[in-house]
């Protein structure tokens, strides 16, 4: 008998979202049938399973030797859906040796959502080299260094921009700087209603609006002293 069907495999901007979130955050296990999700933001659990479209129960798990159950986790069996994700290249332990994946490219930018929402970060600071440089950086983050760079060409291929990899103690970053960064942003966040971790969009949402004032700040700046050259 061919087994059930929970969750669809028909690409979609939900089913991309949600395999950008399996990459980073999720797990598949060795009995070929389970997949678990785990977040510390129940919110992201939410998406996902609207994503997916199923209504198991999330429960509570605690992480790295803590006692507290800090983290949220729902767990679903799909044999159907768990092949899927075995021929697109996530395996069980897929952590440290996950190279690429077979996403659509009308669908890669959901996944890179999900994949940030999932290992990916944003911060920003003004640098006192200058004055009134305000400087951010959008990355990702993997612990395969064979995953980071098939995802630096994937972006570039599209975006034609190249990103910066470093190498830490236990993963591999890949990230922007503000000129880049203002250029995936949009890309990732391309209209309105998409799933998405809303505290890291609150969070490029007020960079950007900083760097909007200050790049109006400038331009006025400009404008005067265009002014008092011409007199």
């Amino acid at each position: 008998m061919k087994p059930l069907s929970k969750t669809s495999t028909i690409w979609s901007s939900n089913l991309a979202y949600a395999i950008g979130l399996i990459t980073t955050d999720g797990s598949l296990s060795k009995d070929g049938r389970h997949i678990s999700f785990t977040s510390k933001d129940k919110e992201q659990i939410n998406n996902f399973k609207h994503c997916l479209g199923i209504e198991n129960k999330i429960g509570r798990k605690s992480r790295g030797g803590e006692t507290e159950k800090k983290y949220y986790v729902i767990q679903f069996g799909d044999v159907n859906f768990y092949r899927f994700l075995l021929s697109i290249g996530l395996t069980p332990n897929k952590s440290k040796t996950i190279t690429k994946l077979k996403i659509p490219p009308e669908y890669f930018f959901d996944f890179l959502r999900g994949h940030f929402d999932g290992d990916g970060y944003c911060y920003s600071y003004w640098d006192k080299r200058w004055k009134s440089s305000f400087m951010f950086y959008v990355g990702f983050i993997s612990a395969s260094k064979d995953h980071i760079f098939w995802l630096r060409n994937e972006i570039k291929n599209v975006l034609n921009i190249e990103g910066h990899v470093t190498n830490g103690k236990r993963v591999i970053q890949l990230k922007y700087a503000k000129k880049q960064a203002k250029i995936i942003i949009p890309k990732i966040y391309y209209r309105k209603n998409l799933p998405l971790l809303s505290r890291k969009y609150k969070k490029l949402e007020k960079i950007l609006r900083i760097d909007n004032r200050e790049n109006d700040r400038a331009d006025v700046a400009k404008l005067a002293i265009r002014t008092t050259l011409r007199w």
